[in-house]
């Protein structure tokens, strides 16, 4: 931020020995030249004139050192009136301590004895220059060098003997090697010791730091050494500076060593190819060192604020503000080396705003800072290196808002930490922009929407990335990072890793680092979690893995009824908040105690405890079910189920195998291209080709519905937490039912866990035995535990058995 203030130490320097040296070369001048006047009348004053080849000269010493000699063509008495006149005279003025060369030289003045004015008639040359050599040099003598004189022009000079006042109310000029300048109206009152310049003050700087001072009205006061300008306003190529009021505070030599601006003070600068800045304050001091008056430091006080305009507009408002210079004395000149801002320091970039609503990754921000105090350090003096923060700062950044959205009120994102490092770099076009920012210790991201609860991460450190058209592009923090959204516990999103990277324009937190995510009940580990800080979507990828905890028991319930946690793996998992739904892909797999889901996919509704699992051909959705226990065969069966005759030894065999199975739960395997389930209805529905695999049978079909029991109406030794029992099963179209020795075909297959007893329809279903041969009907039963078959036929569709002969 390279203000012009600092640009004020020549043009300052220049002023203030200018006009001490008018004061006093007009005094000594009208004083002097009223004892020469007065030496012209004999028995008048106690001076002797002496003679010269050129025409008058007399001297003053003091201290046996020449204070000033004068030197007149002729003096001239009028007998009338008193009057008197001196032509061509020269002054030259040493000084008490012989420090000094100042000639004053003019054509003609008047001495009028009545009023005691002297008066100047016509131009008066003033010629100020320093003769430090002039103590240790014989009296009188003429420095061997005249170093740069300030040259004074001025007319109608008048002197009054009796107040010791001079003025005139005509124009005076001054040239030094550095400036040009004048001003209409001049008056000394030698009581106070004060030179007033009445009007129109003008001075113009030369050389590589040319510039325009203008003032209305200037005092110069001898006690206090001081000169104040009202209304000062300098203008240079690269920007002005205007006050209501300037005081310049002057050292014993004349030197300026502190400047005092007052009222609205006010400065522009605009370099070649680069923005606009602009600042003001209700004070501004400047203090300067050093015999080339260097600028030291620059305080701008009260209600400080300064702006940048143009592609990346910035402003900036503190109640204090303290630039440091650093004096680069063989070069003459000043470079800011630092500025400090304190008290309610407050920074703000405002980004171009977007046509559109809609935000992406590139859309810039609008920023703020705020923070107790804030140091600028500057590099080559001119461009904005780094900026440092002390006490608790804050950053704010909210997306531009179209000016359809300009009254609401836009997400925020807001940004803490004990001590904010900035670095700025140069653009192409010649600006500086805020490239990166550090933040430590206790970092702290709080992501604010209306009517929502703030969204918090906290971790030791952060640092943040700048879009080049102005807005944070991201934001890494490290260490111990703890994110939460604020919710009720019931409901609370929570996530804790080693490192997280955010990115305010899609408003996602990446976390990497042994990441884990806590939604509920729901806790989610994985390679790296992504979390939507709006809507709190969460993105898991890589060995996901979530653990369902808290679970209420569902007595009616079946398949995930128990309080058990649910666990499910996946290579990614994708989880929305409201309503709390988890999308697992990639050889996902849910289970609870022994219940189990495997898919390519599994969407989990953890509320209502329900599934949505796809599959593919080479990779269906696979469950395992268990069927529940049997009691024996009921020995009273209907006379026409019996066998007619005693079993032979390989029916014994096979029955005594059925008998051991029918003591033990069985489980039944199916697969399928798509599962949905719900537990409050105890409903798998099975589509896209189902086959169902179990102890001794195989069943496919195009669907299928799969009906639970209750974990409350199982057998008595089936706890909660044990696997789910089938209840039922309801296959339709083009139903296969395959068993060791037989298979059977229809359209619909209705099989009873509680009887294991099969009843296949439509088609019309047919049974093809290997011993028996091909049955066919209206409807088939048979009984998977004794191999019984029931075949039912009507008179339009009668009962069809094939047997094969043995030949």
């Amino acid at each position: 931020m390279a203000l012009p203030v600092y640009r004020l130490r020549r043009w300052l320097a220049v002023i203030a020995v200018m006009f001490t040296a008018v004061v006093a070369g007009m005094y000594f001048y009208a004083r002097l030249r009223q004892h020469s006047v007065l030496k012209g009348f004999p028995g008048k004053i106690s001076y002797d004139i002496k003679q010269t080849a050129s025409g008058f000269q007399f001297s003053k010493s003091e201290a046996g050192r020449t204070v000033f000699t004068i030197r007149a063509k002729n003096v001239k008495e009028f007998k009338l009136n008193g009057r008197a006149e001196l032509h061509d005279v020269s002054i030259i003025l040493y000084g008490r301590d012989t420090s000094r060369f100042d000639q004053i030289y003019g054509d003609d003045f008047t001495f009028d004895p009545k009023s005691g004015n002297v008066t100047a008639l016509g131009e008066v040359q003033i010629d100020l220059e320093a003769n430090p050599t002039g103590v240790t040099a014989p009296d009188q003598t003429t420095p061997k060098e005249l170093k740069n004189p300030i040259h004074l022009k001025t007319s109608d000079l008048v002197f009054n003997r009796d107040s010791g006042d001079a003025s005139t109310d005509a124009r005076v000029d001054f040239r030094t090697p550095q400036a040009t300048g004048w001003a209409v109206g001049v008056h000394y009152s030698a009581k106070i010791g004060t030179l007033t310049l009445v009007s129109q003050v003008h001075v113009t700087l030369s050389g590589q730091d040319a510039a325009s001072l203008f003032a209305t009205h200037g005092t110069i006061t001898r006690e206090p050494r001081e000169i104040v300008l009202d209304h000062p306003f300098m203008k240079r190529e690269t920007g002005t500076l205007q006050s209501e009021q300037a005081t310049l505070f002057l050292g014993p030599e004349n030197e300026v060593q502190r400047v005092v601006a007052t009222g609205n003070v006010n400065a522009e600068s605009k370099a070649p190819d680069a923005d606009t800045m602009r600042a003001r304050a209700d004070e501004a001091e400047l203090l300067l060192t050093g015999k080339q008056n260097l600028l030291r430091t620059s305080t701008l006080t009260g209600n400080v604020h300064i702006e940048r305009l143009g592609s990346q507009p910035m402003q900036g408002d503190a109640e204090r503000v303290i630039l440091d210079f650093r004096g680069q004395v063989f070069r003459g000149q000043n470079e800011l080396q630092k500025v400090h801002a304190a008290e309610g320091v407050h920074l703000a970039q405002h980004a171009v705003s977007s046509s559109s609503p809609a935000a992406d990754a590139s859309a810039p921000q609008d920023f703020d800072l705020t923070a107790p105090a804030i140091d600028f350090f500057i590099a080559d003096g001119r461009r904005l290196d780094s900026a440092q923060t002390s006490g608790a700062a804050q950053i704010t950044i909210s997306p531009v808002q179209p000016e359809s959205l300009a009254r609401t009120r836009p997400q925020r994102t807001i940004i803490t930490a004990g001590r904010f490092d900035a670095k700025f770099s140069p653009t192409p076009e010649g600006a500086n922009r805020l490239t990166s920012m550090h933040g430590a210790p206790d970092a702290k991201i709080v992501s604010v929407a209306p009517g929502q609860p703030d969204r918090v991460s906290t971790s030791q450190t952060l640092d943040a990335t700048f879009l080049p058209q102005g807005g944070i592009a991201s934001i890494i923090q490290q260490g111990t990072v703890v994110y939460t959204d604020g919710q009720p516990p019931e409901k609370r999103t929570q996530a804790w890793a080693d490192k997280a990277l955010y990115t305010p324009a899609d408003r996602i937190l990446l976390l990497t680092g042994s990441p884990r995510v806590s939604d509920g009940s729901m806790i989610t580990t994985a390679n790296t979690i992504r979390i939507n800080r709006v809507t709190d979507d969460a993105f898991a990828d890589g060995n996901v893995k979530s653990t369902y905890s808290d679970l209420k028991e569902q007595p009616n319930g079946a398949l995930l009824a128990s309080s058990s946690p649910i666990h499910v793996t996946a290579a990614t998992m994708t989880a929305h908040n409201s309503p709390a739904i988890a999308l697992y892909e990639g050889n996902a797999r849910l289970w609870q105690d022994a219940n189990m889901v495997e898919a390519p996919s599994i969407q989990f509704d953890r509320d209502h405890r329900s599934l949505v699992a796809q599959g593919t051909t080479a990779q269906p959705v696979s469950t395992v079910l268990v069927q529940e226990k049997l009691v024996q065969p009921n020995k009273g069966q209907p006379e026409e189920s019996k066998p007619k005759k005693a079993p032979d030894k390989d029916e014994q065999k096979a029955n005594k195998r059925s008998d051991q199975k029918l003591d033990q739960a069985s489980p039944v395997t199916i697969t399928s291209a798509r599962l949905t389930y719900a537990d409050a209805d105890r409903r798998a529905h099975y589509d896209g080709g189902v086959t169902a695999r179990g102890s001794g049978f195989q069943a496919t079909a195009s669907e299928m519905d799969v009906y639970l029991m209750a974990r409350s109406q199982s057998s008595n030794t089936q706890s909660l937490s044990g696997p789910g029992r089938l209840d039922r099963m309801v296959a339709q179209g083009n139903v296969v039912i395959q068993q060791p020795g037989r298979h059977a075909d229809g359209q619909t297959l209705v099989y009873t866990a509680s009887d294991d007893k099969f009843v296949l329809t439509g088609g019309p279903p047919s049974i093809f035995d290997a011993e028996r041969g091909k049955i066919t009907g209206v409807s088939l039963t048979f009984f998977r535990a004794d191999d019984r078959v029931l075949v039912e036929g009507e008179a339009s569709t009668p009962v069809v058995t094939q047997t094969r002969m043995a030949r």
